[in-house]
């Protein structure tokens, strides 16, 4: 677990009066491991996606996939209940150095495994400690898809009764393929006014009122 809000503060303090002691290793050279091959199960874009795979890689690897993510949630989570970590984590006047110094001085203190500890450090050193956030959303998409999780949200004007919800996933079964789970997360939006909105994989399944209002807004304008 991460230490109190004041451990923070004195830590993000300590950094910045110490920012030139000490130095990180890389991602690599600290986190090594056993070299087997390793395949991402899902192809990941964009800088987010492309540090999640790497560490996707380096925990399995390591075998600590699931420590790592639970690791990551808690980081997000400190950020969320302490603006002046959160702060420090985004401040672009913020050296590389002291954003390695306050990773060292936060995390040498926990009980977070090797892999995220250098991850982190890696991110500081690289400046991309804000994209933590996607960054870990990528990694969980990626524990989804190698655990054969499906990940489904459903969207909906008013919550959906027990037998609508089976209803539901009965049909998006038909999407999984042999091996796979379904993972049914529901979501309420009274804009939609009614109808449902599915998202899964890669599809965007669209069956709102207000979508069909507005596409008969479209012909109606064109037929004028």
């Amino acid at each position: 677990m991460l230490r109190s809000q004041q451990l923070l503060r004195r830590t993000v303090a300590l950094a910045r009066a110490a920012a030139g002691r000490g130095a990180v290793r890389s991602f690599a050279g600290k986190a090594e491991a056993a070299e087997q091959h390793v395949e991402v199960p899902l192809p990941m874009y964009g800088v987010a996606g492309k540090y999640a795979s790497a560490l996707y890689v380096t925990a399995v690897r390591s075998n600590v996939l699931d420590p790592v993510e639970t690791e990551l949630q808690q980081v997000i989570g400190a950020a969320e209940q302490n603006p002046v970590f959160a702060d420090f984590l985004k401040d672009p006047s913020v050296s590389k150095t002291m954003r390695m110094k306050a990773m060292e001085e936060i995390f040498g203190q926990t009980k977070f495994s090797d892999v995220t500890k250098n991850f982190l450090a890696v991110l500081a050193e690289n400046g991309r400690l804000s994209q933590l956030q996607r960054i870990s959303g990528c990694y969980s998409e990626l524990l989804h898809a190698h655990r054969g999780e499906v990940q489904a949200l459903v969207t909906a004007a008013l919550e959906l009764s027990p037998a609508e919800l089976e209803d539901i996933k009965n049909a998006l079964r038909g999407y999984l393929k042999p091996g796979q789970t379904l993972k049914v997360e529901q979501k309420v939006d009274r804009s939609i006014i009614g109808g449902i909105v599915v998202d899964i994989q890669d599809k965007h399944i669209d069956l709102s009122i207000d979508t069909k209002i507005k596409q008969m807004e479209k012909l109606l304008a064109e037929a004028i």
